[in-house]
């Protein structure tokens, strides 16, 4: 049997699995929305190979961060103990509003654990970014400007807006929720910096398998610590630093998770339902 075959008659038997998912709590933290459980179309078959071919699969309700994790609030879980030491390593970069940049898979996963949360996986990620229709932006479908995300476009990086030292053309992200929320409430799922998930990397969905279908799909090696044959870890959402085309909810990139070189990867987090604990 052909393998693209194969995957479909997969999709067909996970991806469009039902199953009863829980309401969304009333007791949901202020920083935090809902993402109703149900299924969804990831992936897409006009976009790059890796995040080939567009499925149906599905996900439980889950809260995720409204907002990426500031540069002020990562620094707050240093001086607490709680994470590791990280900065970014761009002047410019640490207003505390702007989003915490250059940390490691590790630091970010660090910060959600010790806010009783956890890193999206990239199934929800997408799902959050895309809604329930699939569709290309948080917004919906219309082509991504400065007025929507912040990108590089034809004045420049991060809309045109400069950063203080050397390379100023370089640009710098924005402070979080310069732009309009998105479905689900959500803002700079397209844009302003990448961000870490939970996922190990895979090269496509296909090659991927049913650890990417079916409810509450994980990903290669259903997400443990060790995935033999994978080095990488998925970044999802665009940055200032990248035209528009890489901001679609479907867009992939990978890196090593020590992020080492480094690159200014940001995160926000996720939870089950209920409601985490403060």
């Amino acid at each position: 049997m052909k393998k693209s075959l194969l995957f479909l008659i997969v999709t067909f038997a996970f991806g469009t699995a039902k199953a009863d998912f829980a309401p969304c709590p009333s007791n949901i933290p202020e920083n935090m929305a809902c993402i109703p459980g149900g299924s969804f179309v990831r992936g897409s078959d006009k976009g790059a190979a890796n995040a080939r071919p567009a499925a149906t699969v599905t996900v439980s309700t889950f809260l995720m961060d409204k907002y990426e994790v500031t540069y002020g609030e990562y620094q707050a879980c240093v001086k607490a103990k709680k994470c590791e030491p990280a900065r970014p390593l761009y002047a410019d970069f640490n207003d505390p509003k702007q989003p915490m940049t250059a940390l490691s898979w590790y630091n970010a996963k660090q910060y959600c654990e010790a806010h009783n949360k956890r890193l999206p996986t990239e199934a929800e990620w997408e799902k959050a970014a895309r809604g329930p229709d699939g569709a290309t932006f948080p917004w919906g479908n219309d082509a991504i400007t400065c007025k929507r995300a912040i990108i590089m476009d034809e004045t420049g990086r991060s809309c045109g807006r400069t950063k203080r030292g050397g390379q100023p053309e370089k640009g710098k992200p924005w402070p979080v929720g310069s732009r309009d929320p998105g479905v689900y409430g959500l803002y700079d799922m397209a844009g302003n910096v990448d961000e870490w998930v939970a996922d190990w990397y895979s090269k496509d969905w296909e090659a991927c398998g049913e650890a990417c279908l079916g409810i509450d799909p994980k990903g290669p090696c259903n997400g443990a610590d060790k995935c033999k044959g994978h080095r990488t870890k998925s970044v999802r959402g665009g940055s200032w630093y990248w035209p528009g085309e890489h901001s679609t909810g479907y867009f992939r990139r990978s890196h090593i998770p020590s992020n080492n070189p480094a690159h200014h990867f940001g995160f926000r987090c996720a939870a089950d339902v209920p409601a985490p604990a403060p």
